[in-house]
């Protein structure tokens, strides 16, 4: 019997552990349906992985995040609220700025900082692991990356964590995060005119400097809004899910301290241990489209402009698509994961995460090879759309 199954995204304690009701959810209800919020949602890792690669039919014109989705398309510059053909063109714009060997330049600058920020705790009986580490590292990174200058780089901190302020009643649609949003839009438009006068180098001035082939045969370069949506993307999205990842790591690995003794010992194993955290908690499990025809699934017909929610969180743990899903395994061989997303919509900043996160275990695991969390201290950050620590106080 399926009638006592029931999601709803916006439950405090259904999100501490949302993974027994998303195993119902893949077997008894691929489609689930939440009339209350007048979603369906699917939950399997085929069903997502599809959803993922078919744009055209999952479309993200109208929000990805349920509280602010829209009965019409979004007018906006954001590259993660648009669908091809303008989603591609500004993508190879961006692409063309976010290289790979502008991320990868960054490692020894990753390193310093990590070494900042945990080296003031060397020799002490504990420290909050997000709060003083985790939440500070990506924004600190991506600062630097983008060209903020560092006497803003914490007021631009500030702003960011606004951006991200949940309301019990709004959610992320309230009015706090949406000034804070402003603000910071406000900051970076003012600075990336700037670089159109005086040039540096950083990833701002590589915005307005990048060139593709437009339609017409001429060249086409990022108007100051287009890359003042990507610099604000970038740095309030590449800053929230670093920080989930790493205090998810740090609860993780505190639970599997085999594992942790085999990273502290071996850091090649690491990455595959990113790999494994993201598979395992998603940062950011559920994403919304809507569907712009009707879809056939499961023996349901999803109507045409449906809001649909994607749960990466459920694809990780599948055991149609992983073995025995619900262990956590750094040695685990798999092809792929859904948590960054697949298909157009993949995270552009997949690579900074993925480096940032790959340090940060490491020179965490030189420093502190052991440790235990105080989980009656800790805080949940929960919203609809992101599951994590808000705070993580470890003992070492």
């Amino acid at each position: 019997m399926t009638e006592d199954l029931y999601w709803d995204p916006y439950d405090k304690a259904m999100d501490l552990d949302p993974h027994p009701v998303w195993r119902r959810m893949r077997d008894e209800r691929p489609v689930y349906r939440n009339e209350k919020f007048d979603f369906y949602a699917l939950s399997r890792f085929e069903d997502v992985d599809e959803a993922h690669l078919d744009p055209a039919t999952f479309s993200s014109r109208y929000g990805t995040v349920l509280e602010i989705m829209t009965p019409e398309p979004w007018d906006t510059g954001q590259m993660i609220f648009m669908d091809p053909p303008a989603h591609t063109t500004l993508r190879v714009l961006v692409s063309r700025a976010f290289t790979p060997r502008r991320v990868g330049g960054l490692e020894g600058a990753i390193r310093e900082t990590c070494a900042q920020l945990l080296d003031p705790h060397v020799g002490g009986g504990g420290f909050d692991y997000v709060q003083d580490f985790a939440a500070l590292l990506p924004s600190m990174v991506i600062s630097q990356l983008i060209g903020v200058d560092p006497a803003d780089r914490e007021e631009v901190r500030h702003m960011i964590d606004g951006t991200f302020h949940h309301d019990e009643t709004a959610g992320m649609a309230n009015e706090i995060a949406v000034a804070a949003a402003t603000k910071l839009h406000l900051y970076f438009a003012e600075q990336i005119e700037a670089r159109r006068v005086t040039p540096r180098d950083d990833l701002m001035t590589a915005l307005v400097q990048a060139e593709v082939r437009a339609a017409d045969g001429g060249t086409r370069r990022l108007s100051t809004r287009e890359a003042t949506d990507f610099t604000t993307l970038l740095t309030a999205a590449g800053t929230e899910t670093v920080a989930r990842l790493l205090g998810w790591a740090a609860d993780i690995l505190a639970a599997h301290p085999d594992q942790r003794a085999e990273l502290a010992a071996d850091p090649s194993l690491t990455r595959n241990a990113v790999e494994e955290t993201l598979r395992y908690e998603a940062p950011s499990p559920v994403q919304g489209r809507v569907t712009t025809r009707d879809v056939e699934l499961h023996g349901t017909t999803i109507p045409a402009k449906s809001k649909i929610l994607l749960l990466t969180g459920s694809a990780g743990r599948d055991d149609r698509k992983y073995d025995d899903p619900d262990v956590y395994d750094i040695h685990r061989s798999f092809d792929s994961h859904v948590s960054l997303g697949h298909g157009i919509h993949f995270c552009l900043g997949a690579g900074l995460a993925r480096l940032e996160s790959r340090l940060a275990i490491e020179e965490t695991l030189k420093r502190f090879p052991t440790w235990e969390v105080d989980h009656e201290n800790a805080v949940r950050l929960h919203t609809s759309t992101v599951r994590g620590y808000q705070k993580l106080p470890i003992v070492i």
